[in-house]
């Protein structure tokens, strides 16, 4: 009798299932629907940031590098790939010149040609000589 009532629910779970709402998405042949707060991809303020380093300092994951020369030569860089988007880099901001927008990060399988250059100091000094 235990078998059978054990059956009984499975197939009543079957069917709620085949017939009720999806629970999942049709991403990607639909538009994803991001909720509000999503933290995904890094994007940067270049007129806010002073590369003080906070940012790069609290990463968790070793997702920003800083490279500096001087106190206004440098370059800060973004690795998608190691980012674990928690945010702390966007707390650790205190000019907030860094936000998580609600874009999905690209997906790869060379993690090297998501690299992303911020900001480079470095750049617009040797253009300026």
């Amino acid at each position: 009798m235990q078998w059978l009532k054990k059956r009984m629910r499975l197939l009543l779970a079957l069917v709620e299932a085949l017939t009720g709402e999806a629970e999942t998405v049709s991403y990607p042949k639909t538009e994803l629907e991001l909720p509000k707060g999503y933290r995904g991809a890094i994007q940067l303020d270049e007129e806010k940031c002073i590369g003080c380093g906070l940012c790069v300092m609290d990463c968790p994951a070793h997702g920003l590098e800083l490279e500096k020369e001087s106190k206004s030569v440098y370059k800060l860089t973004y690795y998608p790939a190691r980012c674990a988007y928690c945010g702390q880099c966007e707390r650790a901001c205190h000019r907030q010149a860094i936000t998580h927008t609600n874009q999905l990060p690209g997906s790869t399988t060379d993690p090297e040609s998501i690299i992303v250059i911020l900001k480079d100091q470095k750049e617009q000094e040797d253009s300026d000589e």
